[in-house]
């Protein structure tokens, strides 16, 4: 009976998928989904009741950023000179500058994060903020102090003492608050914290966790956003942070800002300072210089013997001016003495000198008194004569008077002459002085243009520090705080509804995972769809997991596994249906391996026929491995002494079961050394022909087909083959024995049958067989096979088939 299903050579992936069947396998574990879904719901109630809730601390700043970019205020002291260029301050600095871990660190330090209080309760441990109980303060701390990951529990036993433990809760001392106790990381004095109100909280169980510091530095910079309200149009930023604890995560963020704004007042102080003690080094320096200018200059006019050289200058000319003058006056005088010798000289006595033209008193006297005697000779002498004594004396007089004068003038000329030469000599320094005057003056300019620069540098720098000075005493922070940290009251995390909706859909997804990768994995047959799916046999039925392993069907039989097997009598009435009339309908039973319940089928299905009124022969021939026996009691001979003996009646070895009207059983016997053989004898046919002139229906228990060719060598004389395939325990992928045997016939008339399925719309799930055997040859899943098996052509094509890729 064949079908029109793909090959099983063929892609069974494309198979059609039976939503209804998969659905049902999920809600046939419904209790499981119920279970889960309120463990789950448990759970969640459980977690929200003792986790701890993670808060949201926001705060917001202004960054003093003068259109995107200013001068700082700082720098503005040499700006009129342009030695320094403006210094713009950009908000996606800034941001930068909130979340570096420098900032963080230190705002940590400042804080002392590094170190967490958390006091034991009875079901819960929450962390202690300022409200801690006790204190631990660190002192001559090690090395590796900020390094140090370390756990302490102090327990007070006293209002004044207290027991220490270390991490392993392995007690270290009774102390004393206030002692000092030496530890590894450095030397500790735990006091009784007090509080603002001036309070000290209950101490009880506490215990100190010593985290190091860059763990810390690293949980903070992963919780802290510095993001801009409005990157386009506005420099505010918006600061937060998540912490279990709102009082840390506020502190947290009202120091980082603090420090932002401390380390930018700190930047902008250093700059400052130094500008400060630039100038404080340069004063110095200006005013030795100022002050070698100035002595270079009173050097240059001592040296000079220069006041003020404008002034000197003046005077120079003046004087010069002066002495040429009295030169010039001197040297008339002269010329009027050398005249007035000349005039004595060439005259006569009674010529009257010229008067008034020599200023020297003497010469006047004498000129005058001359003048007077001649005058007084020319008005006596026409009325003397030469003999006259008076004119006589006069004339003597006269002439020595003319001589006297003569003297007197030459003297005065030689004076002149002195006074002329001495004018000429001052008047020639005078004259030297003025021409170094050009000279004097271009050095007095040189040193006073250099003493102009120092002395306005000096005022410069004077003017500059008083101006840094204020700038000091006046620096801005670089940000101004909008809104302080402001903890949010509702907790971000864990969120109520949240928990509970995803409790309610692990509880789903839970059972339905575990149900999906079970069958995932599971490459074993579950149900009837497995089977169908993967091959075109006709399905004949499926039998129910029996409640025994050695049930035989009954008269009164009702459980699920009788009734299965009636349907499945019902149903081999419609497959085999061309048989000869009073010839019995043969129905051999066969599987992949042993263990699938193929000796189950064939008793309890000979007992159905048995009781429907038929003759049923029951055949073992599974004479490898005979499990007959197992069923009901018989005797240690059978089908194996009618075939190896020549003298044995088959009606001798026949039995009738009892309970049973026709019910009849042909026992396999006692294992034989060569059973391959046996069964090609032709006592086999034989015993066939005869037995189904006697009965209406035998049924035959045969070998495993992947195991032995026992089944295939006897197949000739079976009408219908069925093939017992057990759930959760063959292999998806061996259905390409029975297949492969479908479609090369070499079995007649063959059906698949499923077994020891579960009565409910469940599915079971085992693992491991066998089929001792004993031989020396291995495949697969470690059965032994007989050497002719292997050299079994038909085993070999078969071993080869399976052997193909899908």
């Amino acid at each position: 009976m064949q079908s029109n299903k793909p090959s099983i050579t063929e892609d069974f992936s494309q198979s059609q998928y039976n939503i209804k069947e998969q659905i049902g396998k999920y809600i046939f574990h419904w209790k499981w989904f119920v279970l889960s879904c309120l463990l789950c719901t448990f759970a969640c109630y459980f977690y929200l009741r003792y986790a701890t809730p993670i808060y949201k601390i926001e705060a917001s700043i202004l960054i003093k950023d003068d259109k995107k970019g200013g001068v700082a205020s700082e720098l503005t002291s040499f700006g009129d000179l342009g030695l320094l260029g403006g210094v713009k301050s950009n908000v996606d600095n800034e941001i930068e500058v909130l979340r570096s871990r420098t900032l963080v660190k230190n705002t940590i330090l400042e804080l002392n994060l590094n170190v967490a209080y958390f006091n034991e309760g009875r079901f819960k441990t929450s962390q202690a903020y300022k409200n801690s109980g006790i204190k631990v303060n660190f002192i001559n701390k090690a090395p590796n102090f900020y390094d140090t990951d370390t756990t302490f529990t102090i327990t007070a036993v006293s209002p004044t003492q207290y027991e220490l433990a270390d991490e392993l809760l392995k007690k270290k001392g009774r102390y004393s608050y206030g002692e000092t106790i030496k530890c590894k990381f450095g030397d500790i004095v735990i006091t009784r914290n007090v509080l603002e109100n001036g309070q000290s909280p209950k101490v009880g169980k506490t215990m100190v966790k010593l985290i190091s510091i860059n763990k810390v530095v690293n949980s903070y910079q992963a919780r802290l956003k510095v993001e801009p309200a409005n990157k386009m149009t506005t420099s505010v930023l918006n600061l937060t942070v998540t912490d279990p604890v709102k009082e840390i995560g506020a502190d947290f963020l009202n120091m980082l800002i603090y420090k932002y704004n401390e380390d930018a007042i700190k930047d902008k102080n250093d700059v400052s300072s130094k500008t400060r003690d630039f100038i404080n080094r340069r004063l110095v320096n200006i005013t030795k210089e100022l002050d070698s200018v100035e002595g270079g200059m009173q050097k240059f006019k001592k040296e000079n013997k220069i006041t003020d050289l404008a002034t000197d200058a003046s005077i120079f000319v003046e004087t010069s001016n002066a002495f040429e003058k009295q030169i010039i006056e001197i040297s008339s005088n002269i010329n009027v003495v050398d005249f007035l010798i000349d005039f004595l000289n060439k005259n006569a006595n009674n010529e009257v000198i010229p008067a008034n033209l020599v200023q020297d008193g003497d010469a006047s006297e004498l000129i005058f008194t001359y003048n007077t005697k001649v005058t007084r000779l020319a008005r006596v002498t026409p009325g003397g004569t030469e003999e006259n004594d008076y004119i006589i004396n006069l004339k003597n007089e006269i002439g020595d008077l003319k001589t006297s004068l003569l003297k007197t003038l030459r003297n005065l000329k030689s004076t002149l002459l002195i006074k002329k030469r001495d004018l000429e000599a001052q008047e020639k320094i005078v004259s030297g002085k003025i021409g170094q005057i050009p000279e004097q003056e271009k050095i007095a300019r040189g040193i006073s243009r250099n003493q102009g620069i120092k002395e306005t540098l000096y005022l410069y720098l004077l003017q500059k520090r008083e101006e840094n000075a204020i700038s000091l005493a006046a620096t801005a922070a670089n940000s101004k705080i909008i809104d302080a940290a402001y903890p949010n009251p509702t907790a971000i995390s864990p969120k109520r509804e949240f928990i509970y909706l995803l409790g309610m859909f692990l509880g789903l997804l839970i059972p339905f995972l575990i149900i999906y990768i079970r069958d995932l994995l599971n490459s074993k047959i579950i149900n009837r769809f497995d089977v169908e799916s993967r091959v075109t046999i006709p399905f004949i039925g499926d039998v129910p997991k029996s409640e025994t392993h050695d049930e035989l069907i009954r008269v009164n039989s009702r459980s699920s596994s009788a009734e299965a097997m009636r349907i499945i009598r019902t149903n081999l009435d419609f497959i085999v249906t061309d048989t000869q009339d009073g010839i019995a309908k043969t129905i051999f039973m066969t599987s992949t391996f042993p263990k699938e319940g193929k000796t189950f089928i064939s008793v309890n299905l000979a007992g159905t026929f048995a009781l429907s009124g038929k003759k049923v022969l029951l055949v073992g021939l599974d004479i490898r491995n005979p499990k007959l026996d197992e069923y009901m009691t018989l005797p240690n001979r059978g089908i194996t002494t009618y075939l190896s003996s020549k003298d044995v009646n088959v009606d001798d070895l026949i039995i009738k079961l009892d309970g049973y009207d026709n019910f009849y059983v042909l026992p396999a016997g006692v294992i034989p050394p060569n059973p391959a053989e046996l069964l090609l004898s032709d006592k086999v046919g034989t015993l066939f022909e005869k037995i189904k002139k006697e009965y209406d229906y035998i049924i035959v228990d045969t070998a495993p087909v992947s195991l032995v060719t026992d089944t295939l060598l006897i197949a000739k004389y079976a009408d219908s083959v069925i093939y017992v395939v057990r759930a959760n325990f063959l292999d998806k992928r061996m259905l390409k024995i029975p297949q492969t045997l479908y479609e090369d016939k070499k079995l007649p008339n063959m059906s698949i049958l499923l077994n020891d399925t579960y009565s409910k719309k469940g599915y079971g799930y085992g693992y491991g067989y066998g089929y001792g055997y004993g031989y020396g040859y291995g495949y697969g899943y470690g059965y032994g096979y007989g050497v002719e098996v292997k050299k079994d052509p038909w085993y070999v094509t078969l071993m080869n088939k399976l052997k193909r890729k899908p």
